[in-house]
C-alpha cells in the first residue's frame, strides 16, 4: 500500500470512530441520600426524562442515608462525584456551593417556576444566588380519623377555640386517645407542634425574616404564643405520652387508637399502607375566625449540579427538566406527601396528598423558622427549640420563660439579635 492510500485509510477511520464517539449517548450520574426512591426513579422518573431527551442517559446512585454527607464529601474531593448532586436545605448544600462543588444556577430557565420561599433553602444568606433546582417539600398539619370524628360527632376545627373543643369531646367520648404524640423523641414536639402552629402567629415569613433581621425577638408576643397554646397539649396526649416515641406515636394512630396525628405530610405513604380506616386533614387552626392561615410549607429536597461534571449542557438539560410541571406531577404522584415546590399547579391522585397541597391555594406558606442561618451557633436554635418544647408540654416552663431562654442563647452569637 502506497504511503497516499495509507494515509486515506488512516483519515476515513479517525472520521469513523469520531463520528461514533459523537453519537454515543451522554450518561449523568445522580448522588442521593434517597435510597428509598431507587425503585421510582428507575421505573418512572428516568425512563419519562429520557423518552424526551433523546442522547442523555441518567443513573441514580444513591447512599445510605446516614453515610450520604461523608460519602459525598469523599467523592466530591476525589474528583469522582455524579454530574448531579441532591440537596439538603439551607447549611450543607450551601457549604458544597462555597467550596465550589455546586455551580451557580440562577440564571437557569427551570428556576423561573419558583418562589422565593421555594428557593430559601438553596440560596446565598442574601438570595441573591441560586445552587440547586427545589424539587420538594413537606407540609405540616393535623391528619385525623375520619371514623373517630364521624363516632364522636366532631368536625373539623377552623379556629383555635374550636381545636381544644374538639379535643375536649373526643376526650370525654373515652374511645380515643385525643392526639397521638409523644415528647420522648424531642424533634417531634418542635416539629409538629411548634413549628407546625407557629407560622399562624409570626405570621409565617413576615415573621422569620423580621427574627433573621433582629426587628422581632424570641421574647416577642408571635413567638412566645405557639408555647401557650403547646402548655394546653398535655391533657390531650394520652397516659404516658412522656416515655413515647415517634414510632410509637405513629403505631397509635395507625390502629385507631388516636383519633389526630400532628403530622408531617411525610407519612401519608407509610399511613395508607397501615391505617385501615379514612384519613383527612387539616392545617392549623386560625386564632379566630376570619384570620389569615399560614402553613409549614418546608423546603426538603433539591438537585444540583458538580462544577466538575463532564457533561454541564446535559445536566442543566435534566435540571431544566426538574423545573418543569411535567416533573411536578410525576414526583408528586409517585411520592405523596413529598410536595413539589414549582409554582405550576397540579392535581395528586391521592386524596390525603392533594388535602395537603390544596393548602397552598388558602394559606401563606413558610418554612421552619429555625432551619435558615439561626441554627449555626452554639446554642443551635433548632435544637434548643426542641427541648424548650417539650419542657412547657410538660410544664416544666413557662412560655415566657422558654421565650427568655432562647433569646438569650441566641443573643449570644447571633449579631442582628445582639
Amino acid at each position: 500500500m502506497t504511503k497516499l492510500k495509507l494515509s486515506y485509510v488512516l483519515l476515513a477511520t479517525t472520521l469513523i470512530s469520531g463520528n461514533a464517539v459523537l453519537a454515543q449517548d451522554v450518561t449523568l450520574t445522580i448522588e442521593s441520600w434517597r435510597n428509598d426512591d431507587l425503585a421510582i426513579w428507575q421505573d418512572q422518573i428516568i425512563p419519562a426524562f429520557e423518552a424526551q431527551n433523546p442522547g442523555i442517559k441518567v443513573k441514580f446512585v444513591p447512599s445510605a442515608p446516614t453515610e450520604y454527607d461523608a460519602v459525598l464529601n469523599s467523592k466530591l474531593e476525589a474528583g469522582s462525584a455524579g454530574d448531579l448532586i441532591t440537596c439538603r436545605p439551607f447549611d450543607a448544600s450551601l457549604a458544597l456551593f462555597e467550596a465550589g462543588h455546586l455551580a451557580d444556577i440562577s440564571g437557569l430557565e427551570g428556576m423561573a417556576n419558583f418562589s422565593p420561599v421555594a428557593k430559601s433553602g438553596w440560596s446565598t444568606d442574601d438570595a441573591a444566588t441560586q445552587f440547586c433546582v427545589p424539587m420538594a417539600s413537606v407540609i405540616h398539619g393535623f391528619i385525623y380519623n375520619k371514623d373517630a370524628f364521624a363516632e364522636v360527632g366532631v368536625e373539623v376545627p377552623a379556629t383555635e377555640a374550636e381545636f381544644f373543643a374538639v379535643l375536649g369531646k373526643i376526650k370525654e367520648d373515652g374511645n380515643y386517645t385525643p392526639m397521638a404524640m409523644g415528647t420522648n423523641d424531642q424533634w417531634e414536639a418542635a416539629t409538629m407542634g411548634y413549628n407546625n402552629i407557629g407560622p399562624n402567629y409570626w405570621k409565617g415569613e413576615e415573621g422569620r425574616l423580621a427574627l433573621l433581621a433582629g426587628d422581632q425577638k424570641l421574647t416577642d408576643e408571635p413567638w412566645v404564643a405557639p408555647y401557650r397554646q403547646l402548655a394546653k397539649w398535655a391533657p390531650y396526649l394520652g397516659d404516658g405520652y412522656e416515655a413515647q416515641t415517634y414510632p410509637d406515636s405513629q403505631n397509635i394512630f395507625t390502629l385507631g387508637r388516636a383519633a389526630i396525628y400532628p403530622a408531617g405530610s411525610w407519612e401519608i405513604s407509610g399511613f395508607n399502607g397501615l391505617a385501615d380506616f379514612e384519613m383527612g386533614a387539616f392545617y392549623p387552626p386560625v386564632a379566630a375566625a376570619g384570620d389569615e392561615c399560614y402553613i409549614s410549607d418546608h423546603t426538603d429536597i433539591g438537585i444540583g449540579m458538580n462544577t466538575k461534571s463532564a457533561h454541564p449542557e446535559a445536566a442543566k438539560a435534566f435540571l431544566n427538566w426538574v423545573g418543569s410541571p411535567e416533573f411536578a406531577t410525576l414526583y408528586a404522584n409517585a411520592l405523596p406527601g413529598f410536595f413539589p415546590l414549582s409554582s405550576a399547579p397540579i392535581t395528586l391522585d391521592d386524596p390525603l396528598a392533594q388535602e395537603f397541597i390544596s393548602w397552598r391555594g388558602k394559606c401563606h406558606s413558610s418554612i421552619r423558622s429555625t432551619y435558615q442561618i439561626l441554627s449555626r451557633g452554639t446554642p443551635n436554635l433548632e435544637n434548643e427549640t426542641w427541648n424548650a418544647s417539650v419542657a412547657v408540654i410538660k410544664g416544666e416552663e413557662t412560655p415566657e420563660d422558654a421565650g427568655m431562654r432562647l433569646q438569650k442563647g441566641l443573643a449570644s452569637w447571633y449579631a442582628p439579635q445582639q
